[in-house]
């Protein structure tokens, strides 16, 4: 697997970008790897960087979006926080990531069993935890099927909180930041939504977020 340089990385639509991770992922699935040299990798990048895809995803120690996209050194950024929210500076950071340096699609990707999901359902609060987790809370409030047992012990409330925050998450990015917004609309990049099964190491992607034309879907 070649490092990827600035040509290659041009040569990458929104399209194949979610492509690419998604092949990634079955390699996962079924315990391959692609061919790569990471030293070489360490050499190649050490003057630049073209990675074609942004990730924002949990601190969840098994949800290395690397691994479970099977990715080299240079492929992708990475943002890690507890529940995969939005704030300031994970939007400069994934402004960065695409105005400057060329990424072709944003990935926000949530995990099942996520012990910040379940903390605001159970309105935990504890320090500096607990502004976190308001952040969640939007998601667990506009949850209205279930209505027994609106815990972290309900495995079904849990999940559909974890796929509306997802959601969620994916409208602040062009709600708060216009140079996104603007990248979006024009087809410079896309985005996407997924929530990878720590059991089984699969990536569902929620078809109904996946935008890569000057179309806003859940809007």
């Amino acid at each position: 697997m070649k490092t990827l340089t600035k040509e290659m990385q041009q040569a990458i639509t929104p399209l194949m970008a979610i492509e690419i991770l998604k092949k990634g992922n079955q390699r996962f699935q079924n315990n391959l790897k692609a061919n790569r040299n990471l030293l070489q990798q360490v050499n190649e990048t050490s003057d630049s960087q073209y990675p074609f895809a942004i990730v924002l995803s949990c601190i969840d120690s098994r949800t290395s979006a690397e691994l479970i996209f099977d990715q080299g050194l240079g492929d992708i950024f990475s943002v890690r926080i507890a529940g995969n929210i939005i704030n300031e500076d994970i939007l400069g950071s994934m402004e960065f990531a695409c105005k400057v340096s060329g990424a072709k699609v944003i990935v926000v990707l949530g995990h099942t069993k996520c012990g910040a999901i379940k903390g605001a359902c159970d309105h935990l609060e504890m320090g500096n935890l607990t502004t976190l987790l308001d952040k969640i809370r939007p998601a667990v409030e506009d949850e209205k099927t279930v209505t027994k047992d609106r815990t972290s012990k309900n495995i079904e409330f849990v999940e559909k909180v974890t796929e509306l925050n997802i959601k969620k998450t994916l409208h602040e990015i062009t709600k708060r930041s216009p140079i996104l917004k603007e990248m979006i609309e024009s087809g410079t990049i896309g985005t996407l939504g997924g929530i990878h099964d720590i059991t089984t190491g699969a990536v569902k992607f929620y078809s109904d977020t996946i935008v890569t034309h000057s179309k806003w879907v859940n809007e």
